[in-house]
């Protein structure tokens, strides 16, 4: 397995250097804070993943899916991010469906890492595993809609706002949420608790973005939206993945003693 991590981590960083040297017109310039803004979360994409696959080793067995998960949502953000950068800065357009892509494989594993952190402390419904699948899903399709045009900016929102509602009901009166305040694992609950409140806060700035790019008046603000995008994914995806990490280790530590 140590083989295949390794493997995996060299390809992510081909890819890397492989993009970077094709990018013959992507210059940033110094006043491109946008730019800056998806550099800088590349980057911080790449470090979390060689730091989860490196990390999965250390932990208990049955942490380790969770730990990989974490691992792959960030390697795909940064391959995603590759393109979007250079896109950016090439063009100056917002790279929307590259982002509406990585959002639609790495927020509903992000979704599901509730059920994994879950399922390593005790045997967990599938039914939880479906429900936040599905909600990941409508949230992300309505926003897509809404920012493609495909309907209104509006019924987009709407229709987005709905299926993250539907996942904080979830994680915090839900199943799920149920499930972890009756598991008695101390270190499940504190990261259990530090997930919603991403979930909650995190996640925030996304519909903070959609409005400020596409219900206010002037148009879209591309820099604002994209700024705003990229501080929440740095957020919702590494520390997300780091706060599962403490809890496995910290519960490592206390089987072991």
């Amino acid at each position: 397995m140590s083989k295949l991590i390794k493997i995996a981590l060299a390809a992510v960083a081909i890819i890397g250097i492989t993009s970077s040297a094709n990018a013959e017109t992507a210059i940033l310039a110094t006043n491109d804070f946008v730019g800056i803004s998806f550099w800088l979360v590349s980057m911080g994409c790449l470090a979390a993943t060689a730091f989860f696959f490196l990390e999965r080793s250390s932990v208990a067995p049955q942490w380790r899916v969770s730990i990989t998960v974490a691992g792959i949502v960030t390697g795909i953000a940064f391959i995603h991010y590759l393109y979007m950068r250079d896109i950016w800065i090439g063009t100056g357009e917002s790279p929307t469906v590259y982002r509406y892509i990585d959002w639609l494989i790495t927020v509903p594993l992000l979704m599901l890492e509730f059920y994994f952190v879950l399922a390593a402390v005790k045997k967990v419904p599938s039914t939880v595993f479906w429900k936040l699948l599905i909600g990941s899903l409508v949230m992300l399709i309505g926003g897509y809609a809404g920012e493609a045009g495909y309907v209104s900016a509006m019924v987009g929102f709407i229709v987005g706002m709905a299926g993250w509602i539907y996942i904080l009901f979830e994680i915090f009166s839900g199943e799920a949420g149920t499930i972890a305040s009756k598991s008695g694992n101390k270190s499940l609950i504190t990261a259990f608790s530090a997930m919603r409140i991403i979930v909650t806060v995190g996640w925030a700035v996304y519909p903070l973005g959609y409005m400020f790019g596409y219900l206010t008046s002037g148009g879209v603000n591309v820099d604002s939206l994209n700024i705003l995008y990229n501080a929440a994914d740095f957020l919702n995806k590494i520390a997300f993945g780091l706060i599962i990490w403490a809890c496995a280790m910290q519960n490592t530590s206390s089987r072991s003693k």
